[in-house]
C-alpha cells in the first residue's frame, strides 16, 4: 500500500467481505466456493461463466448478491429469437410536444446495469452472444455512431447450460476468452439440499442488509491490484500457462491431448484473480495456493482438448490438475 490511510481504508473494506458471505448465506444454502469466485471476479473487475443444470439456484444466486451489494440487478433471459438491441437498447421516436418537432432517443438496454445476469447465454444465436462483446471488453455499448458508458462497477455473470443439452449454442472462443473465469455449480450435498428443503417450503423470506455500495466496491477493484505478488509466482504463473501449449510445452500429456493452450490473457487473469482471492482472505499477499485454486477456472475454458481427448472424456480440468503435479 502506498499511504497509511490506504492501508486502513483496506482493513476497513475488508473487514466487510466476511459480512458480505454471512449475507449471501441467508439465501443461498452451500456453494461456498462457488460464492467466492463469483467474488473475486467482481473484485478483479471481471465477468464470469456459471454453468449448471436447470435448477441449482444460478439466478436466485446474483439476485442475492446484488441485493447485498446495494447494486443496479437485471437478468436477460436468452432465448433463439433474441436480438442484439433486446439487450443493448433501442432507439425510439418521440416527439417534443412545446415545438412538435420529432427526434430519436436513445432507449437504454438491461446491459445499464451494475451487474447483468446473462441467463441461459448459450440458448442463443452467435450473432446475439457477439451483443455482449464490446460491452464486456470496452464498458460501453455503441449505438447508431454514438457510445454510451455503462455504469461502474460492471459485472456480467453469463450461465449455460451443459453443452450436451438439446438446444444450445456453443460460445465461440473469441467470446470465452473474455470471461474471466469458467465457474462450474455442481449438485449440493445431501445435508444442503435437506436445508434448502426446509428453508424454501414454508412462509416468510430472508430479507437483507446491505453490506458495501458500489462506490466501496470500486475502490475494493483499485486496491485488489495493489496487492502484492512476488516475481518468482509471477514465473510461475507464466510457466503454467505457457505450458499449457502444444507447440512450447514440454508436458507429454499436453501434447498428447491438447489443440492449443492459453494465451497471456490466461496469466493475467491469474494472477489479478489471485490478488482477488488474497482480499478476499484478508490477506495483503498473494501465496502460492492462490495460484493453484484459481487455475482451474481461469485455465478450463481456455484450452482447446483434440478429438482424441473428447473420445476418451478428458477434460481441461484434468490437463490443469497434470500441469499442477510439475
Amino acid at each position: 500500500m502506498e499511504t497509511t490511510q490506504d492501508l486502513t481504508h483496506f482493513k476497513t473494506l475488508v473487514a466487510k467481505l466476511p459480512h458480505l458471505k454471512k449475507e449471501i448465506g441467508k439465501v443461498i444454502v452451500g456453494q461456498q466456493e462457488v460464492i467466492n469466485e463469483i467474488l473475486i471476479s467482481l473484485l478483479a473487475g471481471g465477468h464470469c461463466l456459471l454453468e449448471g443444470v436447470p435448477g441449482l439456484a444460478k439466478t436466485l444466486m446474483v439476485r442475492t448478491m446484488s441485493e447485498a451489494l446495494e447494486m443496479k440487478f437485471k437478468r436477460v433471459q436468452f432465448t433463439p429469437d433474441l436480438m442484439p438491441g433486446d439487450i443493448v437498447g433501442t432507439e425510439i421516436l418521440e416527439e417534443d410536444h412545446e415545438t412538435g418537432k420529432k427526434f430519436f432517443k436513445f432507449n437504454q438496454g438491461p446491459i445499464f446495469a451494475n451487474i447483468v445476469l446473462a441467463d441461459e447465454i448459450n440458448r442463443t444465436p452467435p450473432k446475439t452472444q457477439a451483443a455482449l462483446l464490446e460491452a464486456m471488453q470496452e464498458y460501453r455499448v455503441t449505438y447508431a455512431g454514438v457510445s454510451y458508458d455503462l455504469p461502474r462497477p460492471f459485472l456480467i455473470i453469463a450461465t449455460q447450460n451443459p453443452i450436451e443439452q438439446a438446444g444450445t449454442y456453443p460460445l465461440p472462443e473469441a467470446q470465452l476468452d473474455r470471461f474471466l473465469l469458467y465457474i462450474k455449480l455442481g449438485y449440493p450435498s445431501e445435508q444442503e439440499e435437506l436445508d434448502v428443503l426446509k428453508n424454501t417450503t414454508g412462509f416468510g423470506s430472508q430479507k437483507l442488509q446491505t453490506i458495501l455500495t458500489d462506490k466501496e466496491i470500486i475502490d475494493l477493484q483499485k486496491l485488489t491490484r495493489q496487492v502484492h505478488i512476488s516475481d518468482e509466482l509471477i514465473i510461475k504463473v507464466n510457466q503454467l500457462v505457457r505450458s499449457t501449449r502444444p507447440a512450447t510445452t514440454s508436458s507429454a500429456y499436453v501434447k498428447k491431448w491438447c489443440g492449443w493452450g492459453a494465451g497471456p490473457r490466461a496469466g493475467q487473469a491469474l494472477i489479478l484473480c489471485a490478488k482477488a482471492r488474497a482480499v478476499l482472505n484478508q490477506r495483503f499477499s498473494v501465496i502460492p495456493e492462490d495460484i493453484q485454486t484459481l487455475a482451474y477456472p481461469v485455465l478450463r475454458h481456455r484450452i482447446s482438448l483434440n478429438f482424441r481427448a473428447e473420445a476418451e472424456n478428458i477434460t481441461t480440468d484434468d490437463v490443469v490438475a497434470e500441469l499442477l503435479k510439475g
